[in-house]
């Protein structure tokens, strides 16, 4: 194979992944214990180098599929980090992706296999490097995308009650939401739709279980919430 650009100084690229979940009403990032030089043992989101048969978003996706066993997640990208100092190790940019997930999905045995676990968004350690910095722009993002789209039913269970999705909205923006305002918006939803199932684990009166019905939502003009 010919070589070009030798006389260019060669960079590493990787990937990290911002993986967001709720539960117990907060929103949730899966971070570890860093178990490579340099800074091993520092909290760190988990990630990878791209290699050279795979593109950046196969990258990403090999590398939530190592830590989660699963596919077909919803994953955005956030953007390229390359602070000329950011890694001790080497020259290395890495472009963040942040992925939504229902926490009951993922099996524990690779929580312990890789030995990452649930934090709170607002009880975030300091990262390795800038990831603490991927993990806010991933949020703002986020946030920007709940407003037109609704992907945060990619956090919730199948069936869900209509406090679960108020919790679920307050705990990505930061701040409470008026119950009466919240639940005259979700009526003119019909994408969203009560079922007759009920939910007595969580309610002591037994709150009614509602469901995302995407194939409504294609057909409707988009939502704002």
């Amino acid at each position: 194979m010919t070589s070009y650009y030798f006389e260019h100084q060669k960079i590493f690229l990787s990937v990290d992944c911002i993986i967001f979940g709720f539960d117990d009403n907060k929103l949730k990032i899966l971070i570890g214990r860093r178990q490579m030089d340099p800074g091993r043992g520092e909290w760190s989101l988990y990630g990878g180098f791209v290699r050279n048969t795979e593109s950046i978003d196969d990258a990403a996706n090999r590398t939530l599929f190592q830590l989660t066993g699963m596919r077909n997640v919803y994953m955005r990208q956030v953007g390229a980090f390359g602070s000329v100092d950011r890694d001790p190790g080497e020259r290395v940019v890495s472009v963040a992706y942040y992925a939504l997930i229902n926490v009951k999905d993922y099996d524990e045995k690779l929580m312990l296999e890789h030995g990452v676990e649930w934090v709170s968004v607002d009880d975030i350690p300091h990262l390795f490097s800038d990831h603490n910095d991927m993990v806010k722009k991933a949020r703002k993002l986020m946030q920007q995308k709940m407003r037109t789209e609704p992907v945060g039913f990619n956090l919730l269970p199948d069936l869900f009650t209509l406090t679960q999705l108020q919790r679920l909205y307050e705990a990505v923006n930061g701040e409470e939401i008026d119950k009466r305002n919240f639940r005259k918006r979700i009526k003119d939803m019909e994408y969203i739709e009560k079922t007759e199932l009920v939910d007595k684990i969580n309610s002591r009166r037994g709150a009614a279980l509602y469901r995302f019905n995407k194939k409504v939502y294609n057909v409707e003009p988009h939502f704002k919430l």
